[in-house]
């Protein structure tokens, strides 16, 4: 596990940490992924680099071994936790699949603030996390994933994610690896004179 660099145009994307996922049993307590994904949120937004907040409302229409559940969902299932301050100036994504770039405008949106470089957290580590890591990395970009700052509903498949997964992909850490990585590479940057904003 080592995050080596970050590129001038990086990107933060944040999956699913919405009211009903939120509510849901996980491996990992919610709170600390919160927590550590509103710890790199500050920094992105003081650094004036781009945010995604994506949220899910639907699944895919193709068929499955597993029977959807038919339970009627709360009208506040989809609603970002508010502590993530989504009426901010964050670019906000509703996807109806795992992956946050299926169908919703996100790579192009990326590309047109010249990304080269996505951090993503969220939920869950095997399921949105991994989806929309995956599609990046088809993508072409260069992906972080601090791995304390996502969880999952099953501690095996998050570890076979971030243990067998991940590191093929993509370079991984903890939130005060990327935070150190940021303060090193932006505002150092920004100090000695070299202007790394959009």
């Amino acid at each position: 596990m080592a995050i080596t660099s970050l590129d001038p145009h990086t990107a933060l994307i944040v999956v699913d940490l919405q009211v009903g996922i939120l509510a849901l049993d996980t491996c990992h307590p919610t709170l600390s992924v919160v927590d550590n994904t509103c710890q790199l949120l500050e920094q992105f937004r003081n650094l004036q680099l781009p945010i995604v907040l994506v949220n899910v409302a639907g699944v895919a229409a193709g068929r499955t071994e597993q029977i959807p559940s038919n339970g009627e969902r709360p009208t506040n299932w989809s609603q970002l936790t508010e502590v993530l301050q989504p009426e901010s100036k964050a670019h906000l994504i509703t996807k109806r699949t795992w992956g946050a770039f299926t169908d919703t405008g996100l790579d192009e949106y990326l590309k047109s603030k010249g990304v080269t470089q996505v951090v993503i957290t969220g939920i869950a580590t095997s399921i949105g996390v991994e989806s929309t890591a995956r599609q990046a990395w088809e993508l072409g970009y260069n992906i972080t994933l601090p791995t304390d700052a996502m969880t999952d509903f099953n501690l095996d498949v998050h570890h076979n994610s971030v243990n067998f997964i991940f590191p093929r992909m993509s370079e991984t850490g903890s939130t005060q690896d990327v935070l150190a990585l940021m303060k090193e590479t932006f505002v150092s940057s920004k100090q000695d004179g070299r202007d790394l904003s959009y």
